[in-house]
């Protein structure tokens, strides 16, 4: 087997299920296994711990293939003498906080999930407490699988389950409260606002019941909440007209005050407010731009190259901030907005269109739970206020119509084959 084929970036993808026609299983239970040895092979090597010594967490969406994939993952880290917390079914952005969150300060965790691609695949994200793992790293440990080094541990290791999503939920719960500071509704400042969430039947319904009703949102009218990895409602896919369409419809037939949508794992958002207008794209850029350069005055806002002019006129002349523009893709975009940290010009935000956004206050993480939860927070002080959220962006000018084209390359060899698109489009005829 080719391993590197399953690299996909900063993740591995594969198939995982019979189904789909011309699409060969090459993500087999088997081979996780081995890559949970590799994993925990290369984290050793990283950190100068044994295996033996390691902690590792681990995490799924609701995909069919799951529970079985999972089962093997756990059997590699355990073969090598790793101490895993199986934390079930999980978010992206949740599995790389077991990192750093002090209840559990694992060594580093992994996330099996394929996003919204279709029910067949899956994959893995992997962490480190200094973030998710970059595509040199997945290279190294597709390398680790291809030799098949592994030499099991005189003793397995142990798994326990945990249930660390309520912890997660925890924190946001907190962040709001403390963030609106209700002067007479502290424990319950989003009591009077229905707030509505789609799940797509992802791994997302955990926002409703855990952060949303404990702080006293009416979530009447939130839907497809159960996990179900035949997606059978819409894609769990933020970008998706008919995901949206499902979600605003739901907005306006509830008579909601604001709708939240999220992929599959979570680390993806946008949102609909109560008048059916679509908080995605330029929008979702605009309205945490809007936030986070009231809150840090004059800094740069890093995102991917399709955004709107409207957009930069909007960054730039009507909140004093920086827009830079950079290459698609989500690793992309926050590597940059870290770089010129580095260099020292000030980002706190680096977000995709897509909807993955990154603050440099959580980490650098995207995380579509954590921007909705800044956006919930805005969301209460303007009802505090008499105001509306999307007054943040009322000055935002779009395109009339804009059209978004992805051209597939069929080659195996695609990046020579992109590269001379590229160039040939770049030079004059």
């Amino acid at each position: 087997m080719n391993w590197k084929q399953l690299q996909n970036g900063s993740d591995i993808r594969g198939v995982a299920l019979e189904g789909v026609p011309d699409e060969a299983v090459n993500l087999t239970p088997e081979r996780v296994m081995i890559l949970g040895q590799s994993f925990a092979t290369w984290l050793s090597q990283q950190s100068s711990k044994a295996p033996s010594q390691l902690t590792i967490a681990v995490g799924r969406d609701s995909r069919l293939s799951g529970p079985t994939l999972m089962a093997a993952l756990i059997d590699g880290l355990m073969l090598m003498g790793c101490q895993v917390y199986d934390f079930s079914l999980a978010s992206t952005p949740a599995m790389f906080m077991s990192t750093v969150h002090p209840d559990t300060a694992c060594d580093g965790a992994i996330m099996m999930t394929a996003s919204h691609l279709p029910f067949n695949r899956n994959g893995l994200k992997f962490f480190t407490v200094q973030g998710g793992l970059d595509k040199k790293d997945i290279a190294a440990i597709l390398t680790l699988a291809e030799q098949n080094p592994f030499t099991p541990a005189p003793t397995k290791g142990t798994t326990t389950p945990k249930d660390f999503i309520s912890v997660y939920a925890a924190g946001f719960v907190q962040h709001i409260r403390d963030a609106v500071s209700h002067p007479t509704q502290f424990e319950q400042p989003l009591n009077g606002l229905r707030i509505l969430v789609d799940a797509g039947n992802g791994a997302g319904g955990f926002y409703a019941d855990k952060v949303l009703k404990p702080l006293g949102a009416d979530t009447t009218g939130s839907q497809f909440l159960e996990p179900d990895g035949t997606f059978p409602n819409h894609s769990p896919n933020p970008e998706n007209e008919a995901a949206i369409a499902a979600l605003r419809n739901a907005v306006l037939a509830h008579n909601a005050d604001f709708g939240i949508i999220f992929d599959t794992d979570v680390d993806r958002a946008a949102a609909v407010d109560s008048q059916g207008n679509e908080l995605n794209r330029n929008r979702l850029i605009a309205l945490i731009a809007a936030v986070v350069l009231r809150e840090h005055p004059g800094s740069t806002i890093v995102t991917d190259s399709i955004t709107s002019d409207g957009l930069t006129q909007f960054i730039e002349q009507e909140l004093k901030g920086i827009h830079h523009r950079f290459k698609r893709g989500y690793k992309n975009v926050i590597n940059e907005s870290k770089r010129l940290n580095q260099e020292g010009q000030e980002s706190w935000l680096a977000i995709e269109t897509s909807g993955h956004g990154a603050m440099k206050e959580n980490y650098f993480l995207d995380d579509g739970a954590y921007l909705i939860t800044k956006l919930l927070v805005e969301l209460a002080k303007a009802n505090l206020e008499g105001r509306s959220l999307t007054d943040l962006i009322a000055t935002l000018k779009e395109p009339v119509e804009s059209t978004e084209l992805r051209l597939k390359i069929g080659t195996d060899d695609f990046k020579t084959s992109g590269n001379q698109v590229i160039k040939a489009i770049r030079t004059p005829s």
